[in-house]
This record gives structure tokens, C-alpha cells and sequence, in this order.
């Protein structure tokens, strides 16, 4: 962990609310006037697409599960080692993985290649002057053998929906968004199951503040759900690891309809995530900043 070059990092699997965490988090930054360096988790994926189905293929042949999930198809000790460079010296590689055709043109613009989507942009070395590294994916806090990703973290934030919203989300955009027959999506959830107990969910637990979507609908078959519960249909169970870290009285007079279930807990409408991130995040970036500019 660093004073003089702090590390945040957002983990939790996609659909957990993401485009809510980039605009709560994007808020803060523009307010606080921090310029942030921002690290994809994807860009650590240890396979392009390609290569993914293929070593798919060949881990199935053995009786061996891969998935996205895993350390075997991660790099674990990369993430590790960008976080610690970065909060040793303000300086660290990226790259990026491009999830779309918009992405590749994007990028084939900037560097002059010819990468189509599924592929990886070259690493680069980041040179230019940031104040946080903020790093958003599914291992911002994952321990695998002798690499523990957490411990370089500053600020560790979970965010999760329970898991059978999860599934629910993920069928609904595998089937629209990329026209996967309901037989495919199960096969891919078994396939992550054994990965996703050990390597996702242990991170919640070291995380500093975990926010969980809880659904107030039935979603006790994900297979044949209808539709994704709104964020009206939903609440956010948001944990602090320190019951200290967070003004409590003043979340709860300013979140209407929020309540407290543990004392290290606050419950507040699925509406109000963003604004409640905004509220409780702030603060805690605010104190890494300062510190920074102290040391």
C-alpha cells in the first residue's frame, strides 16, 4: 500500500452495476480535481478470444474447467506487480483489451495497428503524471497461491449483485447482446462455478466497503426470468469492513428510506447506489489525496 501513489480498486463481476460505479467514481474524481489512471481488469486476461475458446477446448479435453475467472487464465501476478510499481513510483504498463468494433477503430487509430475486436493493444509505459491508479475488473482484490493482489490496494470496493441476479443478468445479455442459446449460457456458468468460489466471492471479505444488490422480486429460478429486477426493485446491502469508517446518523438523514441492519451496515434503495456511493466514497478519497499531498 501507498501514501504518495494510492491504488483503488473496484472489483466485483460485470453486470454488478457497473456504469453506476464509473459515473459515481468519475463524479468524485471531477470534483476533487484528480486525475486518475485508469487500468482495466480485462486488459490482464491471460488469452485474447480467440486463444480463450481454444485453450477451452484443450483444458476440456483433460477434464479440466477454464474460465475467465480463474488464475489459469489471468494474470494474477501482473496485477499484483502493476499495483505495486505503481505505488512504489507513479509509473506502471497498461494495455487494453478491445471488447467491441468501436474499441479496436479506436485504438488501430491511435497506435497505427490493425487489432480487430478480442484482441489486446501492446503494453505501454504510462510516463505521465496521474494521481491514483484506479483499476476496475473481477481480481482488484484476489489472492491465488502466493499472490495476493489485495495487499497493495488502498482502497478495496466490492460490488456484487447476489448471485442469482447475477445469473439472471448474464443469461439476459449473453442471449440479446451475443445470441447464446440458453443451453451455452448454463455450460459457461458450470464451467465458472468452481473459479467464481474460489477466486471471486473470497474477495469480498477483504474488501473495505462492499456494496451488494439484493433483488425485492422472485428470482429464485434465474432460468426462466422474464426480465433483469429494476434498480426500484432492488436494495444495495453496503458493508464496511471498519463500523469507524463511515458517519452513520448522517448517511441515514441524508439517504431517504435507508436503514441500518448491523451495526457495520447500511441499507438503502437501489435507486440511490450512485448517490450513496458518491457520499460514502468521497470522503475516503478525499483522505487518500491528502495524504498523498503529504507525503
Amino acid at each position: 500500500m501507498s501514501q504518495k501513489h494510492p491504488v483503488i480498486a473496484v472489483t466485483g463481476s460485470s453486470g454488478a452495476g457497473t456504469t453506476t460505479v464509473k459515473n459515481a467514481f468519475e463524479h468524485i474524481f471531477r470534483r476533487e480535481n484528480i486525475n486518475p489512471l485508469v487500468v482495466e481488469g480485462d486488459s490482464y486476461h491471460r488469452y485474447d478470444r480467440a486463444e480463450m475458446k481454444k485453450a477451452i477446448e484443450e483444458f476440456a479435453a483433460k477434464g479440466k474447467q477454464l474460465s475467465h475467472f480463474g488464475p489459469e487464465s489471468n494474470h494474477f501476478d501482473l496485477i499484483a506487480e502493476t499495483f505495486k510499481t505503481y505505488g512504489e513510483t507513479g509509473k506502471c504498463r497498461r494495455r487494453y483489451y478491445l471488447h467491441s468494433d468501436e474499441e479496436a477503430a479506436e485504438h488501430n487509430a491511435r497506435l497505427g495497428t490493425n487489432l480487430k475486436p478480442g484482441q489486446f493493444t501492446p503494453w505501454e509505459e504510462i510516463t505521465e503524471d496521474s494521481d491514483v491508479l484506479f483499476y476496475e475488473g473481477l481480481h482488484g482484490g484476489a489472492v491465488a497461491g502466493d499472490v495476493d493482489v489485495s495487499k497493495y490496494v488502498d482502497l478495496l470496493v466490492g460490488v456484487v449483485p447476489i448471485v442469482n441476479l447475477e445469473w439472471i443478468q448474464k443469461i439476459h445479455r449473453d442471449n440479446a447482446q451475443r445470441g447464446y442459446s440458453a443451453e451455452a449460457i448454463v455450460d459457461t456458468i458450470l464451467r465458472r462455478m468452481d473459479d467464481y468460489v474460489h477466486y471471486i466471492t473470497p474477495q469480498f471479505s477483504r474488501t473495505d466497503i462492499n456494496f451488494q444488490r439484493v433483488p425485492t422480486v422472485d428470482t429464485s429460478n434465474p432460468f426462466i426470468a422474464r426480465d433483469i429486477p429494476t434498480p426500484d426493485e432492488s436494495f444495495i446491502v453496503i458493508r464496511f469492513r471498519d463500523h469507524n469508517a463511515a458517519d452513520f446518523p448522517y448517511l441515514l438523514n441524508m439517504i431517504s428510506d435507508s436503514f441500518m441492519s448491523r451495526p457495520n451496515t447500511i441499507v438503502v434503495p437501489g435507486g440511490k447506489m450512485g448517490f450513496a456511493m458518491e457520499l460514502i466514497l468521497a470522503p475516503r478519497i478525499h483522505q487518500l489525496i491528502e495524504e498523498k499531498n503529504r507525503a
